[in-house]
């Protein structure tokens, strides 16, 4: 039966706190991996666990750093994560861009020595419920995707989101990765012994392949566009965009770079947060009301399936998170088992 929203909260938080994170930096980032898995995003929640606990037992992260300025102007901020887990370190470099938006109009954080942080639209969210346009971006640490015309894997996941204050509760927030799919729904496909579709992998010989195993087998996942004839030399460019905003600008460690996670003690992976005030181009509630009302003018879209509305970017998450809080939290039973004996072997009480 899947538990509760804030059982599964619950139990982040315990893990956390076994594996020596303050409190407080255990409760936030508990919110920000259940915040994930409430809505939809399974592959940036609980199913980490077993990666963070591989990574904390390697010395790969420090869970007891917390992030620390080392540059700071009015408008941008350079924070050092101490080689711990990203979500801390994230929401802090999202806090000052907001702060440094609200008295200069934009604020630009970016974060290096850091690690996974979970799902890019929690920090973009923060900036649209402020009634700030939000923008984030994350280099990755798996090297699993070949630029358009390669046979030599040069990228990750690299994700970004984009959010804009609209109506209450349903800003517009774009969370997307640069591949075709992100890597945990094929990770998701693995724990369950299920095939991929057509499309996310190809094997090392560029052949399509179903098998959630390929990438370890010298194949790659697809990037957005998934073929030449597909564009994917669009997805190929956004997530060279993506490493250039959130390594080159922070000094964190280049995807390319032969050191690329292998440096001691450290992921050195980098973050980028911008947070824009509306309210320096025009009135912020004209603004608020224009983004309201264009997302209606889309969401009123006469559909091809009248069963399926057409959606604006953030409608489907939270339809799952409403969905979600009524009935709880689904987790696979592999998944799950795997959990709790990372939560057993690790002394944190097991209350899922």
């Amino acid at each position: 039966m899947p538990a509760s929203y804030d059982t599964h909260r619950r139990q982040l938080e315990l893990i956390l706190l076994a594996w020596g994170m303050a409190p407080a930096d255990a409760d936030s980032t508990a919110e920000i991996m259940s915040w994930a898995d409430l809505h939809g995003i399974d592959t940036h929640g609980i199913s980490m666990v077993p990666t963070y606990d591989e990574r904390r037992r390697a010395g790969k992260m420090d869970m007891r750093a917390g992030p620390v300025v080392v540059r700071e102007t009015p408008v941008s901020a350079v924070i050092d994560g101490g080689g711990g887990l990203g979500h801390g370190n994230a929401r802090l470099g999202m806090t000052m861009a907001m702060s440094k938006a609200r008295s200069s109009g934009i604020g630009i954080a970016v974060v290096r020595n850091s690690s996974h942080f979970g799902a890019c639209g929690f920090y973009a969210l923060m900036a649209a419920e402020a009634g700030l346009i939000g923008m984030v971006a994350t280099s990755a640490s798996g090297i699993q995707v070949a630029p358009t015309f390669g046979a030599q894997a040069k990228f990750g996941t690299d994700p970004l989101a984009f959010a804009a204050p609209g109506r209450d509760g349903e800003p517009f927030l774009l969370d997307m990765a640069t591949t075709t799919v992100a890597g945990g729904k094929i990770r998701n496909k693995a724990n369950e012994n299920l095939p991929t579709p057509i499309g996310w992998l190809v094997t090392k010989d560029g052949q399509p392949s179903t098998d959630p195993a390929e990438v370890s087998k010298g194949g790659f996942m697809t990037p957005l566009g998934g073929t030449p004839e597909g564009s994917s030399h669009k997805g190929y460019g956004l997530a060279a965009m993506v490493n250039i905003l959130s390594s080159a600008l922070s000094g964190a460690t280049m995807v390319t770079d032969p050191m690329h996670t292998k440096k001691p003690g450290t992921m050195d992976i980098g973050h980028f947060f911008m947070a824009i005030d509306p309210g320096i181009f025009r009135d912020p509630e004209e603004f608020r009301a224009e983004v309201t009302a264009f997302c209606d003018s889309l969401r009123a879209t006469r559909p091809a399936d009248p069963a399926q509305p057409v959606m604006v970017a953030g409608d489907p998450e939270r339809r799952i998170a409403a969905r979600r809080r009524q009935e709880g939290i689904p987790v696979g039973a592999n998944l799950l088992n795997k959990v709790k004996q990372v939560a057993l072997a690790s002394g944190a009480e097991w209350i899922m």
